[in-house]
């Protein structure tokens, strides 16, 4: 494993913090926290712009606590459930209803009754990509029983939010809590405090500025699921990396599943690289990443042995809008493996 000098390392930490600085300056961004670090134990992290800039602004910090969104996914569902697998709970290859058996119960021979724990952690599954499921009510319960009761549409294997929600119910169900019930593991909860939180969106549904509260509206709906709904800082997501790098954060088995391709993008639950993938074209092929839709990102290199997240307020106050995350997102990426200019 060829580790940096500390020359290296600073050098292409300030390289990369510089292409963050160059979004925020050209207010494609309001601001964002980029950290990395290494096998060595060397931590960088540096803050850039403002946390909020409606309807007041405030300074972005290096403790500034983000809607990590997607991250979500491989923070919090994908170990404990691969955890579950380890424990002999589950069986990554059998069927949801193993834990749902109340999946499709109308139908014995309906498709989704067929989709494994696996499957969904690969996003090899025929569930469409997203879907408006809090615009069919508020009442977390009912919308349970409207996810796991409704007839999905049948496609192609796609990237799907509905794969870790079906992953969040049975997760709860095997563990007999509610999500938001659970420890959200260390650094990291489900909501902040306002004032320490980046803003996300002026949400047209809910009618406010969201801040330190879930932006995803499903997760907003259900109060809660393994798609996203996940709060923490630079600094919790790159202990969490670490612990994946030397080994401490979860088993060697999960860790090998997590870097285990399932396809030509995704791992169980990450993805390795693709040409034009969000980690920048200079990643080990050792690298596994994931991405999360409020401007976040985490990317974690076992073949040289270091991680970087890049934490971004990109969607405040609206998504509609070209934030540029995903250049930008590369650009760190390969300033970080080494790049020089752009």
């Amino acid at each position: 494993m060829a580790t940096l000098s500390d020359d290296a390392f600073a050098v292409r930490f300030d390289r990369a913090f510089e292409a963050l600085r160059q979004s925020v300056d050209a207010k494609k961004i309001p601001g964002g926290v980029l950290g990395l670090v290494d096998g060595a134990g060397r931590r960088e992290v540096r803050a850039v712009g403002a946390a909020q800039i409606v309807p007041k602004v405030r300074p972005m910090k290096r403790e500034t606590w983000f809607d990590l969104a997607s991250l979500t996914k491989v923070i919090f569902t994908t170990p404990r459930i691969l955890a579950l697998a380890d424990a002999g709970t589950i069986d990554l290859d059998a069927p949801l209803i193993t834990a749902l058996p109340d999946l499709r119960q109308y139908d014995a021979n309906a498709w989704e009754r067929k989709v494994t724990f696996r499957q969904c952690l690969g996003h090899q599954t025929p569930f469409p990509a997203v879907e408006p499921i809090y615009t069919y009510g508020r009442d977390p319960e009912l919308l349970r029983a409207f996810v796991l009761q409704r007839e999905w549409c049948h496609g192609p294997p796609v990237y799907s939010d509905i794969n870790f929600i079906m992953l969040g119910f049975a997760l709860e169900r095997l563990v007999g809590k509610t999500i938001r019930a659970m420890d959200a593991g260390p650094g990291f909860a489900f909501s902040a405090d306002p004032e320490l939180s980046a803003a996300t969106e002026d949400c047209t549904w809910r009618h406010r500025v969201l801040c330190g509260e879930v932006h995803d509206d499903n997760c907003s709906a259900l109060q809660g699921t393994g798609h996203a709904g996940l709060f923490g800082t630079a600094d919790a997501v790159l202990d969490f990396a670490q612990g994946l790098l030397d080994g401490t954060g979860a088993s060697a088995n999960a860790i090998a599943l997590m870097r285990q391709p399932l396809s030509d993008k995704r791992t169980h639950g990450f993805e390795h690289p693709y040409p034009d993938w969000s980690g920048g074209s200079r990643c080990s092929q050792g690298t596994i990443g994931h991405t999360g839709f409020t401007g976040t990102g985490l990317w974690i290199d076992f073949d040289s042995g270091k991680a970087w997240t890049l934490l971004t307020n990109r969607i405040h106050p609206t998504r509609h809008f070209d934030s540029g995350i995903v250049r930008l997102r590369q650009e760190v990426g390969n300033r970080i493996n080494g790049a020089t200019k752009a």
